[in-house]
């Protein structure tokens, strides 16, 4: 990494995402990360898209600076080129589409194809100001690109961005070096490999932008079925990853939907009633998109090694949070080793901005970060004052026990041993779609009835998801068949051999979902049905709490390994404050809430009061 230069200090870039799904704000000072959060976790809005006004205000408190002292206010994409791709798609399959274009058009005409005036007024509302900073635009893969690169704990490396649509580019190839980003090629719209996903995401009942992760995780369970149809009917692909997508089984360019009937018919059956029973045909065809799409992302990684000669691979957009993907690349690929922006989707465009304004506008230098990447463990949210849970455990009449850091370790590791399931809210909360240890739920790996447990009695979610294992990172390959750093549970890897448990050996073995109830490992809870795991490997450098945990609970039981999974419920955002937690922790069948050094046991609570339950208050994912 390039050495820090001296720099005059006072350059404060906003950086903003908003308007599609998952708006967030990042504050970055003087090329520092200071402050990322997305508006959802604020709004309690899941996939909040408006402007974030809550995140933007967080980042500047936590800067500790106003509107007045900004020197950009830098905006992810171009809305104006986003607008010229809408136009030109609807006259290239007119008169088809005209529906579409009819509600369109009005949105665009009043909330984003005059976007700075709106920008303005978003920030003048904000905070009032003597003057407004400069707004700036950037182009959407530039900024995942940018959120790829500049974190990255590499000097050189080569940059993959894939997601549904930018402007007009689905897939894009960059060359970074030091303070730079070269573009190099990209694949524009409408052949998408993330809008192929999403199809099949579509095609199987669950909701766009939002379910992709569970076709990833229903994959497992079927077998590659329809791979053969989807090359022969769906997508073009060729040797060196690039493809085309057949868009005569399509409707996202002029429709309402992602598929047509055509798509049904080719695959003989209409698409999944949402909450509807899955079947093995659902699974099936999760399983066959998925192998498609790591295919498509190995050979564009083969190809961009063979073009750049890069060591080094970095990786951003919404498909860069394909974790199965992202390991086979790991393992098979040609590179020496991969690093993906935690927050890859567009709430990561927010901080791409940012970092692209300072790097390319200001033409700074990138801070040293020996060896280590910026992002500071993704721990870039608000946090809260041991004064500030007490007063609201205190206001709200929950009863609980303060414990100084050593009991607290020891007693949480005995309860977590014991079965219990921990809501565990400490530090600063993470930036991007992952609990990583400081807003988790967490529980005994080596536990079989764990998942259960915590899919239907806590997550009230699909019994078919798995969850992920949080490791000492010194420990992970005696765990998992990898040996690098997963701080953003970015990567899956198998469980080592020695650890498996085999199917039993007679020839009425179940398939499918019926696997679920199967102990696959000695630490059943966090494998799923084809021994594959999402890691984490916990860093004390980053996470220090969380790392002493895990330690205890390894010196009481021997194992290094705990589950960790988001603290929420279905279709709730991710908890922020300790109000959050604490509600969340008593709408759920959890037994232990940890606020810090507070310790919070359900069985000596009384219910909330006049609750009318989260069912009512959030939308199903």
């Amino acid at each position: 990494m390039t050495m820090a230069a001296a720099v005059t200090p006072g350059v404060n870039i906003l950086g903003i995402s908003a308007y599609y799904h998952d708006s967030a704000a990042c504050l970055v000072k003087d090329g520092n990360i200071v402050a990322a959060a997305q508006e959802e976790r604020f709004s309690r809005r899941k996939h909040d898209a408006r402007f974030p006004v809550n995140a933007a205000r967080y980042c500047l408190s936590e800067g500790g600076i106003h509107v007045q002292d900004l020197t950009y206010v830098a905006f992810y994409d171009k809305p104006l080129l986003k607008f010229e791709r809408l136009l030109e798609t609807y006259v290239s399959f007119a008169p088809k589409g005209l529906r579409s274009f009819l509600m369109a058009m009005p949105i665009w005409l009043k909330e984003k194809a005059f976007l700075k005036k709106r920008l303005l007024k978003e920030l003048e509302g904000l905070e009032p100001a003597d003057g407004m900073p400069p707004i700036l635009f950037g182009e959407h893969h530039e900024s995942h690109a940018s959120s790829a690169f500049y974190p990255s704990p590499f000097e050189q490396a080569a940059v993959l961005c894939l997601d549904g649509v930018g402007e007009w580019a689905t897939t894009s190839a960059w060359m970074g070096t030091g303070n730079r980003l070269v573009p190099l090629w990209e694949i524009p719209f409408p052949h998408s490999i993330g809008l192929l996903y999403s199809a099949f995401t579509y095609h199987t009942g669950f909701k766009v932008n939002s379910g992709e992760y569970k076709v990833m995780g229903l994959a497992p369970y079927g077998q590659p079925c329809y791979v053969r149809t989807i090359y022969d009917h769906l997508i073009d692909l060729k040797s060196d990853g690039t493809f085309r997508l057949n868009m005569e089984y399509f409707d996202y360019c002029t429709g309402l939907a992602m598929t047509n009937r055509r798509f049904d018919a080719l695959f003989g059956a209409p698409r999944r009633k949402p909450e509807s029973l899955l079947t093995q045909r659902d699974m099936d065809m999760a399983r066959s998109i998925q192998d498609v799409t790591e295919e498509v992302m190995l050979r564009l990684a083969m190809t961009l090694h063979r073009e750049t000669e890069a060591d080094y691979l970095c990786m951003a957009g919404g498909v860069a949070l394909n974790c199965v993907a992202n390991g086979r690349v790991l393992r098979e690929g040609p590179f020496k080793d991969i690093w993906i922006q935690p927050a890859a989707g567009d709430a990561g465009g927010a901080l791409g901005v940012a970092l692209a304004t300072w790097h390319g506008l200001e033409n700074r230098p990138r801070l040293s970060g020996n060896g280590r990447d910026s992002m500071q463990g993704a721990y870039l949210g608000p946090s809260f004052s041991h004064s500030g849970v007490d007063d609201f455990l205190k206001r709200q009449g929950v009863a609980h026990t303060v414990l100084d850091d050593e009991e607290l370790y020891d007693r949480v590791a005995a309860d977590l041993a014991s079965g219990n399931v921990v809501g565990w809210c400490q530090g600063r909360m993470e930036f991007g779609p992952r609990a990583l240890g400081a807003r988790s739920i967490l529980g005994d790996a080596r536990n079989t009835r764990m998942q259960s447990i915590m899919n239907l009695k806590i997550k009230s979610r699909e019994s078919f998801r798995p969850f992920a294992p949080s490791v000492l990172r010194e420990r992970v390959a005696e765990y998992f068949e990898m040996d690098a750093d997963s701080p953003y549970m970015l990567l899956v890897a198998d469980i080592v051999e020695s650890r498996r448990t085999a199917l039993p050996p007679d020839a009425d073995t179940p398939w499918g979902i019926d696997l679920l109830n199967i102990p696959r490992s000695d630490i059943p809870a966090v494998t799923h049905i084809d021994y594959s795991a999402r890691v984490q490997t916990v860093h004390e450098e980053t996470n220090p709490r969380y790392y002493r945990l895990l330690k205890r609970f390894e010196t009481l039981t021997g194992c290094a390994v705990l589950v960790n999974t988001s603290f929420n419920v279905r279709g709730e955002p991710i908890v922020c404050t300790p109000e959050d937690a604490y509600r969340c922790f008593m709408r759920t069948e959890m037994d232990l809430l940890v606020l810090g050094n507070h310790l919070v046991y359900k069985k000596d609570q009384a219910p909330l009061h006049a609750d009318t339950g989260w069912k009512k208050e959030y939308v199903l994912d």
